[in-house]
Order: C-alpha cells, then structure tokens, then sequence
C-alpha cells in the first residue's frame, strides 16, 4: 500500500475544503472497494478523506411518500430498518443479501452507488425505483446517473448525501449471485409504480440498465409468465470467468421472472 494524506471531516463544509486542498483526493466511505484496491496498488490517490464521522450522512427517513436513506448507511442498517421492511420490502431484502456479513455492517449505500460496480446491487434498486441520487451540489435522477463501467455522472469534489426512493406500488429483486463474492452474475430489480413499470438489470452489462422490452409487456401483466420468452440480446453483455454474455443474456429472464414473483409475495 502507498502512503498518503489522511482527513476526517466532521462536517459537509469540511469536506469540501478537504477536497480543494487536495484535489485528487479519494472519499473513504465503507471501504470494502477503495481498501482494497489500495493493498492491491491498482489506486493510488494522494489523500483519502473520511465521511465516517459526519453526521448529515447518516439515517432513514420516511415521509411524503419517499424512503431518504443517508449515503454512510451501511447495508445492515438498511436490511434491518422497520422503516423500509415496511415501505420497499424489496429494498429491505435486496440489503440483505448483499455480500457476507462483514461487507454489510461495513460498506454504504453511497460508497456502492459512486463505486458503480457492474455487479453491485444497489443500482438496480436505485434505476428501478427510479430514485433520485442528492449530493452536496444538485440531485441526479438515477437515469441518468449510471453512465458506464465504474462511471458516474459525479464531478469531482462532489458527493452523494442521500439517496430519495419514491414507494412504490410493488417491487421485487431476484439475483443468481457468484458463491464466493456474492455480487450479482445477473440481478433484476421490478418496480411497479403509478407511472408505470420499470425493470432494472445488473450484473449482465458493463452497468445496470433498463429492460424497456419487459417493462412495456409487464405494463399489460404483470406475471412471471409474460416475459418467460423474452430474451435480451448477448451482444454488448459481459463475458467473464464466471459466465458467458448469452448465459447471461439468459440468466436477465429468468430472473426477471423470479422478481416478478417476488413483488407478487411483499
């Protein structure tokens, strides 16, 4: 690991001031990515600057119809709250399984979100609902959030305060996780609001994103049986070690079908 600069901000405004310092400075959430690319040397950032004790970035509230939950929540806090078992169960549960144990008492929602990673399972739950991403500068529409592999539409020096998830009508999450990492090979988060559905996939693609086809077919029935023959094209899917893109391409119905069933049971 390299050596580098270290703040622990108690505050928003020291946290930007923190970051015109040091520009190139990395923000140390939960840890579970940055740690380790650190001990594998592929980041090498000049500072880390440390959102563990800044209160604003902490807590669920519900009220006018939305769940905020505070970017440092850490993924137990959000499997565990009554507040959102009641509200988005899927949200609840999709929380819960993320990773191991450790992984959930240490890692955050925001940390998740801003690492983008394509396996992650946040950002499915995020674009599903079609939540709104608030910073410390403006609010991001989760559409237009995720923008490629480990991308966002995040500037510098800004940073995720809250995550606003409008309720939904119904919703449900089904993955086929790797055994050993726990992240999605293939997630599929189904949400079905006032406005419509949404369907929202991770795992299969360089991000998460947007199953139109099944959305528009699910609109007209919402059962596991209506998109049993929908089949995404394996083109532009990831292939790696663990899957081939036209398994994956597979995989997006199947669980698709599953969070269907899901919703039809919270």
């Amino acid at each position: 690991m390299y050596t580098f600069d270290y703040a622990r901000p108690e505050s928003l405004k020291d946290v930007a001031t923190a970051l015109r310092k040091q520009g190139e400075a990395k923000l140390l959430a939960g840890g579970q990515s940055l740690v380790q690319a650190l001990r594998l040397r592929l980041a090498h950032p000049p500072a880390l600057v440390d959102l563990q004790a800044i209160p604003e970035l902490r807590g669920i509230a519900v009220a006018n119809n939305v769940v905020s939950v505070g970017a440092m929540t850490r993924h137990a806090e959000v499997a565990a709250s009554r507040e959102i078992q009641r509200a988005i169960p899927a949200l609840a549960k999709l929380a819960a399984g993320i990773g191991d144990r450790q992984v959930r008492n240490q890692g955050t929602i925001g940390g998740s979100l801003a690492n983008a990673d394509p396996g992650a399972d946040y950002p499915a739950a995020v674009l599903g609902l079609g939540a709104n991403i608030v910073t410390n500068k403006r609010e991001i529409p989760a559409d237009k959030f995720f923008l490629g592999l480990f991308e966002t539409a995040l500037k510098p020096g800004e940073l995720i305060v809250r995550v606003d998830f409008p309720l939904p009508l119904r919703a449900g999450y089904a993955k086929f996780r790797n055994p050993a990492s726990r992240f999605a090979l293939v997630g599929v988060f189904v949400c079905d609001t006032t406005s419509g559905v949404r369907v929202a996939v991770t795992g299969a693609g360089p991000c998460v994103f947007r199953a139109k086809r099944m959305e528009k077919v699910l609109a007209k029935d919402f059962t596991p049986q209506a998109v049993e023959k929908i089949v995404l094209p394996a083109e532009g899917l990831n292939t790696d070690i663990h899957a081939q893109a036209d398994y994956r391409a597979h995989l997006v119905t199947v669980m698709a079908q599953r969070a269907v069933e899901a919703a039809a049971k919270l």
